[in-house]
């Protein structure tokens, strides 16, 4: 008998629009710039210091911007045991962010804001600097030079009061936000040609939501559409009766993970096969640490902690992918009694990075590819391997091979798990 040992975090995921944050000091604007792009009051203003306590989401449609999320954050100068608590929570937001606003006023720039320039350059984020206010303190030449000399960014006079600053100020966040927070590249666009069928196959199962496909399912439709591609897609019991009277064959075919040996048994080895998470992983995370950490599932031992990550907080059912299915088939694929940590959302991970033996992220439909990416970063740096839901079933399964070769030639030592 395998015995393993689960915990479990749960937090709400977050939305696959561009994530942009709001940062500065203590009434510096940075509600007052929210309500301005918005044009309507979504955010409390106050001349009191410490409005706002913790990050707050907005999603807002702006004109000439589209759809967006933007994070009000509290001041990176409160005070207090309470205070530097806010300050840590806003300072997380950066993970999860495509880009940067960092709000000042009086042409001040200090030790604050030079820490937030740190955290924004050493996770990457691109930014940009905002001297609110410029109707009462404009923004002086040598401040200009000083951010362009010393910050390598730009800086734009803005004030909320005056309309006329919200168009320059838009066209400056169109050209920061980088283009894969609008566009986050094809899914299987470049393995097919025009006309070309791609077939899925969808349980529909106690997880599966009423009246809906999930969110992978969609967009892998949309995507085979924009890619000029004809969509077939029948149940996994279904599959053999169809795939016979199929005509032209796929081109190639997407399963749904836990279903993986059924579609590996159906589907003829010269078709292509691979599934959502697969996909997904290819698109919005390291493809290439999956592939090098995927095959570390053989090496794992007694008492190794294994830490599963779920970008989403879905309904969770008596035989859950993540917190039922991949515990169970890890621990009887290795033999070894291992144990489990789970969190959902984006959510704290609860011990130090160098507990874990292994990460598993699942396909990340809920989230962008920078919070994805963010989120692994700690274990990639920590050398500790990293894998992926759908990968990690294919490997568990012996079909790992033939999962990943749609994407990539690796040379897999074929093992007889089954």
């Amino acid at each position: 008998m395998t015995f393993f040992s689960i915990r479990i975090l749960m937090k709400k995921g977050k939305e696959i629009r561009p994530h942009i944050g709001i940062f500065g000091k203590r009434n510096s604007g940075k509600s007052s710039l929210i309500n301005a792009l918005a044009g309507q009051d979504v955010a409390i203003v106050s001349d009191v210091a410490g409005t706002t306590t913790d990050p707050v989401s907005k999603n807002l449609e702006i004109g000439g911007l589209g759809a967006v999320v933007l994070i009000d954050t509290a001041g990176i100068d409160d005070e207090g045991m309470l205070g530097e608590k806010r300050i840590a929570r806003s300072r997380e937001v950066i993970k999860n962010i495509d880009l940067a606003i960092l709000l000042i006023t009086d042409n001040s720039i200090g030790e604050f804001e030079y820490g937030l320039i740190d955290e924004f350059n050493k996770l990457d984020v691109p930014y940009f600097v905002l001297h609110n206010k410029s109707d009462i303190y404009p923004l002086s030449d040598s401040t200009i030079l000083r951010v362009d000399k010393e910050l390598s960014t730009v800086i734009l006079g803005f004030s909320a009061l005056n309309k006329t600053s919200i168009e320059p100020l838009i066209k400056q966040m169109r050209r920061f936000l980088p283009e894969t927070a609008w566009k986050p590249g094809t899914l299987v666009g470049d393995l097919i040609s025009y006309g070309d069928t791609v077939l899925l196959i969808t349980p529909i199962d106690i997880e599966a939501p009423e009246g809906r496909l999930i969110l992978p399912q969609v967009q892998v439709i949309r995507d085979v559409l924009d890619h000029d591609g004809v969509v077939a897609i029948c149940k996994e019991r279904e599959v053999d009766a169809y795939y016979k009277r199929m005509q032209p064959k796929p081109k190639l075919v997407i399963t749904d993970s836990q279903v993986f040996l059924k579609a590996d048994a159906s589907i003829p080895p010269e078709i292509p096969l691979t599934s959502f998470s697969i996909v997904l992983a290819r698109q919005k995370g390291d493809f290439q640490q999956y592939i090098k950490g995927t095959p570390k599932i053989g090496a794992l031992k007694d008492g190794d902690r294994i830490l599963i990550l779920e970008s989403c907080s879905h309904h969770v059912s008596c035989d859950d992918i993540g917190r039922v299915k991949i515990p169970r088939w890890l621990s009887n694929f290795t033999g070894k009694k291992l144990e489990y940590d789970i969190v959902a959302g984006l959510n704290q991970i609860p011990r130090d990075i160098h507990d874990y033996a292994l990460v598993v992220q699942c396909g990340g439909c809920m989230i962008t590819r920078r919070q994805l990416v963010n989120r692994l970063k700690p274990a990639i740096d920590a050398g500790i391997p990293v894998t992926n839901y759908g990968m990690a079933i294919a490997y568990v399964h012996g079909i790992y091979d033939r999962a990943v070769k749609p994407f990539i030639n690796i040379g897999v030592e074929k093992a007889d798990y089954l």
